[in-house]
């Protein structure tokens, strides 16, 4: 089974595309933005560094140093504190965005609810009418797309919405009538699975302010790898 630092560089790999000497280019998703200048994930068990390649020498220097002063914390205690970061990086260039989450590793049993399924081509696009019709491309370019049917529509879908050659990231939604019923606890089961049979591995991860999404990482049993921060 992979550690807790062997799924945070699986996470970063899913998360972003790399140049030939390991640095951040542009977000990993088939409309890429640019890469964060800097992220940050941290796990009990070691840190996991990446750079943009316009990142100087000095200001790695400097990050490289605060990240030596920091404690390695707790999975689930806290968010990491982008404070010493951004003021280095700002040295350089205003900070644009900042964010700080948590990654998760799923059980290694996932089970798959009876009517959640794989949609694999485009004439399933029509159960994700109305409710989640602006899933339909991703069932080609998101595959596996897990969706769960009740009456014959989709009402929760999970895709992989970052794909690399190693692991799969989640992006999981459930049609607001239905939330709350434990239907996103069954797609995000099922996705795992589906991605497994394909020889990757799952990855969830989200921002820390988004409560509902850390509470379904709990509900379906996901464990957090460590904490992350990106700074652009």
């Amino acid at each position: 089974m992979l550690n807790d630092l062997e799924l945070m560089q699986l996470h970063v790999e899913a998360e972003f595309t790399h140049d030939a000497n390991g640095c951040l280019v542009s977000t990993n998703e088939p409309t890429p933005a640019r890469a964060p200048r800097f992220f940050l994930g941290c796990t009990s068990l070691g840190f996991v560094r990446r750079y943009r390649h316009d990142v100087s020498p000095a200001r790695r220097h400097a990050l490289e140093a605060a990240i030596r002063r920091l404690d390695t914390p707790a999975s689930d205690v806290g968010p990491l504190d982008p404070t010493p970061f951004e003021k280095i990086l700002a040295e350089d260039a205003p900070i644009e965005h900042t964010s700080v989450g948590l990654a998760y590793r799923f059980p290694q049993a996932s089970q798959s609810a009876s009517d959640a399924r794989v949609l694999r081509d485009p004439a399933d696009a029509a159960l994700l009418h109305p409710l989640l019709a602006p899933w339909a491309p991703d069932i080609q370019s998101s595959a596996p797309l897990v969706a769960l049917i009740v009456d014959g529509q989709a009402v929760a879908v999970c895709g992989s919405v970052r794909i690399a050659p190693r692991a799969h990231e989640a992006g999981v939604e459930t049609a607001a009538p239905f939330r709350g019923r434990g239907y996103g606890r069954a797609v995000v089961a099922a996705w795992a699975a589906a991605v497994r049979a394909l020889g990757v591995e799952p990855v969830y991860s989200t921002i820390w302010q988004n409560t509902a999404s850390r509470a379904l990482a709990r509900a379906t049993g996901l464990e957090p790898v460590g904490c992350d921060m990106h700074i652009r």
